[in-house]
Order: C-alpha cells, then structure tokens, then sequence
C-alpha cells in the first residue's frame, strides 16, 4: 500500500483534522517521503531512539506512535531532534503521530480501549479539549472498593512494575467512572461534574490532591504510559484488516 494511501486512511479513520487547532503535536505523517510503499507497520507509545531502532530491526517502513518527535513547532534540528530524526532517515522509516485523536476516539482510543477493558457499561464521551473529546466515562459492572480498582488496574496494564497510586477520597463503593488517559488530571472538575466517583488517569499534579479531597472523588495515576497503550493497539488491529503487517514495540517506562 502507498504511504501516502496510509496517511490518509488513518487520518480520516482518527478524525486527525479536527484536533489541529487544539493538539501541540503535527498529527498524521511527521516523517516521511512524498512518496513511497508500505508492507510492514511497528506500532509504539513513544516515538524515541529505542523504539525506531527495533521498528527498523523488524524490517517496518513505518512507524506509528502516540507520541511524535515534534511538540509545538519545530525551528532547528540539532541535539535531541537530530539524534532521534536521523535514525529514521538512515533506515528510510516513516513516522505516523496520533496524540490526541489517539487520546479522544471513541472506538479506538486509549480511553475507550481502558474503559473496554474494565467492562464499563453506558459509555459515553467524557473530558472535552476545544470541541473535541479526549476521553470516555461508564459504570462498573459491579462496585469496587478503591483498593480492588487499584489492584485491578495494577494487574492489568503495563505498569513496568510500578504500583498506582490512588488518592482515596470517593465513596467506599466505586461504580461511576471518568477516564482520560496520561496527563488527564486536568479534567478532575469535568469528572465532578460528572457525578463520577473516580477519575482514572496516567499521572498527577499536587494541586489534585486537596482538589480531589475537597470534591469527594477518587483519583488512580496508573502511568502515563501504561493507560496509552490502548490507541496503537487498536489501530495495529486495524492496519492488519488493510492487509499490513504489523510489530508492536512494548518499551514500558514506569512513569
């Protein structure tokens, strides 16, 4: 299949456009010729050296990543741009981004993949950037204490082995649920709003924890790359529908 075809299926599949005016990454095709064919795609979290050295180890001609090399614009490419660029250059690798439309799709987005995997019931949008969603809220199917949720979560996602942290200020029984995945503790008013009684996200700030103890809500920091694994996923099942084959690159960092 042709780059370019590629590029364009994701971007209209993830609704790429509509997040250019409220996401600091380029989403869509940040590395790459204008022309040229695709066989093989790696899928990973984070674009890094690591993970574009095993891509090319693989033998893909594209790399697909939550996270790009380019935040806010870019002016120069020197020092850590360089080191991370040039790779990819030398193994004639292409470079796909999806950061917030990964985040907000409501099918195959991180929080729609966490929610999934919970068993959330009602599911509807939750957290709202601009006019756009980054995340999905439900119900439990059966209540959970703070410390069940926890160990739940704990068990399930790729955690590196560090333990969630939990700011156990909700209801002894946990049924409402708001999700926005990695640095989502922003959207903690939007989930009191909600009604919900927690709040899942990837990694906190100090202000959360008097916020959330004032609010009456509980809060799990999960990592904020164990709650994005979710997007590049789902989206290496749905290249392999178009008949590519796929790698994924599980490069845990505990944070």
């Amino acid at each position: 299949m042709e780059l370019s075809e590629v590029s364009a299926r994701l971007d209209e599949k993830l609704a790429v456009p509509a997040y250019a005016d409220v996401d600091a990454s380029p989403n869509g095709l940040q590395v790459g010729p204008a022309s040229g064919s695709v066989e093989h795609v790696a899928v990973a979290v984070d674009a890094a050296v690591e993970t574009v050295e095993r891509a090319a180890e693989a033998g893909a001609d594209l790399l697909l990543t939550h996270h790009g090399l380019i935040w806010g614009g870019l002016d120069r490419v020197t020092d850590t741009h360089y080191r991370r660029i040039r790779p990819l250059i030398e193994h004639d690798l292409a470079l796909y981004v999806a950061h917030l439309p990964l985040d907000g799709h409501q099918e195959l987005g991180n929080a729609a993949g966490l929610a999934g995997h919970l068993d959330l019931v009602n599911r509807a949008p939750f957290g709202t950037v601009g006019q756009q969603w980054l995340g999905q809220q439900g119900r439990l199917p059966e209540a959970l204490s703070a410390s069940e949720l926890a160990a739940t979560l704990e068990t399930d996602l790729d955690t590196g082995g560090e333990h969630v942290q939990v700011l156990d200020f909700g209801p002894t029984e946990l049924r409402d649920i708001a999700i926005v995945t990695g640095s989502g503790v922003d959207w903690l008013d939007e989930a009191v709003e909600s009604g919900a009684d927690a709040l899942i996200t990837g990694e906190g700030k100090g202000k959360a924890y008097h916020e959330a103890r004032e609010a009456g809500i509980s809060v799990f920091l999960a990592g904020h790359y164990a709650t994005e694994t979710f997007g590049v996923k789902s989206v290496q099942s749905l290249l392999e529908e178009w008949g590519l084959e796929t790698t994924y690159i599980d490069c845990p960092t505990g944070l």
